[in-house]
């Protein structure tokens, strides 16, 4: 069973960038689509952006712009880069895997923005 792990998480003032990596513990099957999203305490979980393994993107309205998902497939890795953060983006951000297998999720990385 593929597994994956996020990095990249951590405190980072308004205003300021975050790049999320999340790495399949081995070679994906094709086709796939990753996805990053974020859970607010107290809310439910939100799509923040997918991207299949041809490199179709697919983003939440709120999202675009500020927000960029891309992926490295010979490294079996998605990257979310996150600029101009703002506080209502403080949250847990997972991603996830989706293939003819089935679904799975990482374990999350908290994504704290605060000055």
């Amino acid at each position: 069973q593929v597994q994956l792990v996020e990095s990249g998480g951590g405190l980072v003032q308004p205003g300021g960038s975050l790049r999320l990596s999340c790495a399949a513990s081995r070679s994906i099957s094709s086709p796939n689509t990753m996805g990053w999203y974020r859970q607010i305490p107290g809310n439910e979980r939100e799509l923040v952006a997918r991207i299949s393994s041809g490199g179709i993107t697919n983003y939440a309205d709120s999202m675009k712009g500020r927000f960029t998902i891309s992926r490295d497939n010979t490294k079996n890795t998605v990257y979310l880069q996150m600029n101009n953060l703002e506080s209502e983006d403080t949250a847990v951000y997972s991603c996830d895997l989706r293939n003819r297998f089935g679904e799975y999720w990482g374990q999350g990385t908290q994504v704290t923005v605060s000055s």
